[in-house]
């Protein structure tokens, strides 16, 4: 069996790098490059951050591809209509990027609560702090957690918070019930939450879905955290709830903001720059899953983490 990679160069060093020599012995492998047109006609493809779009047109420099295994998350951007439309299978490494982005959100769930960098701020600045005089907000125990989205990370995050005493409420119009979490509307998990943690997809129905509306039904001191998709939130109806609430923002509308925005200068928010998924050694885990689906597709097995053609209009 062929294969060869579509990715940047950059991509390549950091993610594929490791695993090359094992993906070698696995297939006969090569090369990796961003141009479709240089590539090959191969059986397998092994894409990454950097892969143009799969087209049609670019599939005609492809007959014989059958399958597509991604080194990173979604693939919407870069598979088409045009691969499904053909047959051709789809594997992502969404399922372990998904783990750092959830990890992330607990512990900024977790610090939230304590005021962590509010207080570390203060403490800086030689400002006394009685800890007999904090509001009853402060702290983690008993608080109400609210999951926007069961989603992969949704879920993930969900199962992390099993050990602390939150209680977890969970949105998702797909979704009735979900282990670990109490299923309510979408106004419920605002009005309720001390924090709410978005993971919705951006879709047409999803863009702007974090209204002012919603926002203010967020109690006084509620935090938001977004590791999804900036324009999920309304992000001018934000700017004017930021002050009576807070928020941790991994993402933006756009990315980066313009250094002008009043959202940099807001004590309230912790803007930090994308970093939720995988990275550093963490890209050692996409890589260990691609490889391990390139040994299941050489093996005449199903992939571990298919990507549906029916989930095409859903994909994050």
């Amino acid at each position: 069996m062929r294969a060869a990679g579509a990715m940047s160069a950059h991509a390549e060093k950091a993610v594929l790098a490791p695993v090359l020599d094992q993906l070698k012995a696995t297939c006969d492998f090569g090369p990796v490059t961003q141009n479709l047109a240089e590539l090959p006609d191969v059986d397998l493809l092994v894409t990454g951050w950097g892969c143009p779009p799969i087209t049609a047109q670019a599939l005609e420099h492809l007959p014989s591809l059958k399958a597509i295994v991604h080194t990173a998350g979604s693939v919407k951007g870069f598979v088409t209509d045009a691969c499904w439309d053909r047959g051709i299978v789809v594997s992502s490494a969404a399922s372990a990027n998904a783990l750092p982005v959830a990890e992330y959100t607990l512990a900024m769930i977790l610090l939230s609560g304590k005021r962590v960098l509010e207080r570390a701020r203060d403490y800086q600045a030689v400002k006394q702090i009685d800890y007999y005089d904090l509001p009853p907000t402060v702290g983690n125990y008993g608080a109400t957690v609210g999951i926007l989205s069961a989603s992969m990370i949704g879920r993930r995050v969900i199962e992390l918070l099993r050990p602390f005493d939150f209680h977890v409420l969970v949105h998702d119009p797909f979704v009735t019930e979900v282990d670990g979490a109490e299923s309510v509307s979408l106004q419920e998990l605002f009005a309720r939450s001390d924090v709410v943690s978005v993971h919705t997809p951006l879709l047409p129905e999803t863009r702007g879905l974090v209204s002012g509306e919603l926002l203010k039904r967020l109690r006084d001191d509620a935090m938001l955290i977004n590791t999804a998709r900036g324009a999920v939130i309304d992000q001018e109806a934000l700017v004017r709830e930021i002050g009576r609430i807070r928020a941790v923002l991994d993402v933006t509308d756009p990315e980066v903001l313009p250094p002008e925005h009043p959202l940099w200068r807001s004590e309230n928010v912790l803007i930090t720059p994308h970093l939720a998924g995988s990275q550093g050694n963490e890209w050692g885990r996409l890589a260990h899953h691609a490889l391990a689906e390139v040994r299941r597709w050489v093996a005449g097995e199903p992939f571990a983490t298919p990507v549906p053609a029916e989930r095409r209009e859903r994909i994050a």
